[in-house]
């Protein structure tokens, strides 16, 4: 089991940055993949970006592709997410998420699939105000 814990949200003016930090526990070698997912009350869960542990090639959502960038610690136990140029829209609680993700050209054909990651945070709040 891997335990994850988010941190690093708050609120931020329309166009600012802000970075979430997901701090990883316990047996994280199962894991071959880490996601960031958001999701606001009654709305159905978006996918944001996924990192591969191993090379640490990224994968991103189009709504977020070029604002948003997910990096690793070089021990792997930490996932970042920096988000810059945000907009009332990415308000949401986000939730990092580790999993075992298929090979590369699998997600680049059907996009980040939640179903990849079977375990997840408690999540970590976003506003931005306009």
């Amino acid at each position: 089991v891997v335990q994850l814990v988010e941190s690093g949200g708050g609120s931020v003016q329309t166009g600012g940055s802000l970075t979430l930090s997901c701090a990883a526990s316990g047996d994280i070698s199962r894991a071959n993949c880490m996601g960031w997912f958001r999701q606001a009350p009654g709305k159905e869960r978006e996918r944001v970006g996924m990192i591969y542990n191993r090379g640490g090639a990224t994968y991103y959502a189009d709504s977020v592709k070029g604002r948003f960038t997910i990096s690793q610690d070089g021990d792997k136990k930490t996932v970042y997410l920096k988000m810059s140029r945000l907009a009332p829209d990415d308000s949401d609680i986000y939730y990092c998420a580790a999993g075992f993700c298929p090979v590369p050209r699998v997600v680049a054909v059907s996009g980040i699939r939640a179903s990849w990651f079977d375990s997840w945070g408690q999540g970590t709040p976003v506003t931005v105000s306009s």
